[in-house]
């Protein structure tokens, strides 16, 4: 019953996009006219071999079939790096696509997409497991190992308790972002503290993985930490490696590869803690202020700009 309901619809889907539109399998590659298609700004689509156009086209993933444009999958692609994010700053950070609560509309009625309230008057969108697929099925073949990594991808809501901490990353990086580029430097993709918390995991239980006799205890000495810390680039004292909420990798304009490292503060980031956090060096903004100080990472250090502490989020 479910096949004969998705092929009436995948057929009333050609019908109404015209028969010349041919539906986009998974895992293909993109034409010379698609390359062409990508801006500066288009960071996140370009790791998914999805519509770029203005018109809709048929884009299959095992289970279904979808209307896809190019302003839907930049959308789908950019809600999917940064998991969250609130619905106004994406109105306001995609401006130059045409109608984007129209778009929002259509990715939500496909089921790529959901919204979640955040406060009396706000609310955030996120992807659901459908629209991550989608992004995981069309994953382009121009991602390369060069870098270290791919784009990753997150669907639904994490911690509903963080969402109002969580949906400021993404209007942090808008603000670094465009920094970046007034330099010259051009970004590559974002790593979520989830990934990198993840890595960290992954180092501690190395050796104990797959034992009979594992208790899930870490089994590394603290100088071995250490030096994962520093192979990573990140600061470790008090015993303790620290993350912060967002780091982006980028070209600089001489080429260079580097990344900077984000952190979201608030009023409740107090004593030790707030201690502990100017200690990171990690760049901050407040959830109530302007951006706080900072370091960069990678090869050489991130440019820093004059009168950044006057920007707010």
């Amino acid at each position: 019953m479910w096949r004969d309901i998705q092929e009436t619809r995948d057929s009333n889907l050609r019908e109404r996009l015209g028969s010349s539109d041919v539906a986009r399998g998974g895992r293909g590659g993109r034409s010379e006219r698609d390359d062409k298609a990508f801006s500066d700004r288009d960071v996140f689509v370009r790791a998914v071999d999805l519509p770029l156009g203005d018109e809709r086209e048929l884009v299959r993933t095992r289970e279904r079939t979808y209307a896809i444009d190019g302003p839907d999958s930049r959308l789908l692609a950019t809600i999917g790096a940064f998991r969250v994010i609130a619905e106004r700053d994406l109105e306001q950070g995609h401006a130059r696509l045409a109608s984007v609560r129209e778009h929002m509309k259509h990715l939500e009625a496909e089921g790529l997409l959901q919204r979640t309230q955040s406060g009396p008057r706000d609310r955030v969108v996120s992807l659901t497991a459908q629209g991550r697929a989608l992004l995981e099925t069309h994953r382009s073949g121009r991602e390369t190992d060069r870098h270290a990594g791919r784009q990753a991808f997150y669907a639904g809501v994490r911690k509903p308790r963080e969402l109002s901490h969580d949906s400021q990353v993404y209007r942090a990086y808008a603000r670094a972002e465009a920094r970046l580029r007034d330099a010259g430097g051009r970004v590559r993709r974002v790593v979520l503290d989830y990934e990198l918390k993840r890595d960290y995991q992954q180092f501690l239980q190395a050796r104990k993985r797959g034992r009979r006799d594992h208790d899930g205890r870490p089994d590394r000495e603290p100088e071995e930490v250490g030096r994962w810390a520093r192979e990573h680039d990140l600061p470790y004292f008090d015993d303790a490696v620290h993350f912060p909420d967002l780091r982006i990798e980028y070209d600089g304009a001489d080429g260079q590869s580097r990344h900077q490292d984000i952190e979201i503060t608030t009023g409740h980031y107090r004593g030790a803690h707030a201690a502990a956090t100017a200690r990171c060096g990690f760049v901050r903004y407040r959830s109530q202020g302007g951006l706080v100080g900072g370091r960069g990472g990678g090869r050489r250090a991130a440019p820093r700009s004059p009168g950044l502490a006057e920007e707010w989020l």
